[in-house]
Parts: C-alpha cells; structure tokens; sequence
C-alpha cells in the first residue's frame, strides 16, 4: 500500500516547500521545518508566516502560488481538516506540481478520505522515528546527512 518509503530516485531540490498540515501536528511540523532548513531547504508553514489580522486563505494561497513542492503531513487530525484536503486538491490539479508532491506518514490514518489519488503516491514513513523518516525525505532530493546532521562538505584539495 501506500506506507512505502520514497524511490533512491533525485529529484530537484525545492525552492520552497509548503508544509500542509493540521494545527494538531504544529509541533512536528516546526521540528520538520528545522531540520530541512539544516540542509539548506527553505519551507513555508500556517504558523510561522501567517501573522495577525492577516488574512489565512490568501497568505495560504500565495503561499501554494510561490512554492515548487508540497509536503503533506499525514495524520488522523490532517485527513480531518478541511484546510488540507483544500490545499491538497489545489496542488493535485496544478501541472507545476507534478512529481513533486511528497505525503509525509506521520501517524497511520485513512489518507484516502483527503484523496482517493493519494494511494498512487509513495510516502515517505516516519512510522521508524523521526530521524529515519528525515533521511528518507532528504534522499528525495538527494541530501545526504541525518535529522539534526547537515551534509559536511568536502575538504578542498588542490
């Protein structure tokens, strides 16, 4: 089924990545978006860039506008929110997207009621622990290194 992990496939690394998910799943959300920022992938959160009286369904949809790929944070509080299942049928329906949506697993839960297409994608798991499930996403973009452990660069010799 679905609870594969990503192909050793590469694809291009993000400019940005939107990161949809519920308010339930802030905190893992938060911890996420550290750890890409480590490895030098910058992403796009509900929480840290919308602020105040600002309006959610527009910075929302800028934000879906801007960024190149979509992580989905599934969860069973994220195939209950209305906020996903909008982002997600945006980004399925934009050809700009193609290939490059990634379902987060985070926690089991019956996907199929955001989307019946989502059985089709491969997921990246972190039924294993978060360091795991960091490795696996990193290597979608071809990022070495582990959660918390940016790539090292190698000595210039010459």
């Amino acid at each position: 089924q679905g609870d594969q992990l990503m192909p050793h496939r590469t694809l291009a690394r993000p400019r940005e990545a939107f990161l949809s998910h519920s308010a339930r799943d802030r905190a893992f959300v938060k911890k996420l978006a550290q750890e890409l920022k480590l490895h030098g992938v910058r992403s796009w959160h509900s929480e840290a860039h919308i602020v105040g009286a600002q309006q959610w369904h527009d910075a929302i949809g800028n934000a879906l506008a801007r960024c190149d790929w979509f992580l989905l944070i599934l969860s069973p509080h994220a195939v209950r929110s209305k906020w996903v299942k909008r982002e997600l049928l945006y980004v399925l329906q934009e050809d700009r997207y193609s290939d490059r949506i990634v379902p987060i697993l985070r926690k089991p839960c019956d996907h199929s009621r955001l989307s019946w297409t989502l059985a089709s994608f491969q997921m990246v798991s972190f039924a294993g622990g978060f360091e795991v499930g960091c490795r696996s996403l990193l290597r979608v973009w071809g990022l070495g290194g582990t959660a918390s452990t940016p790539p090292q660069r190698q000595p210039h010799t010459g």
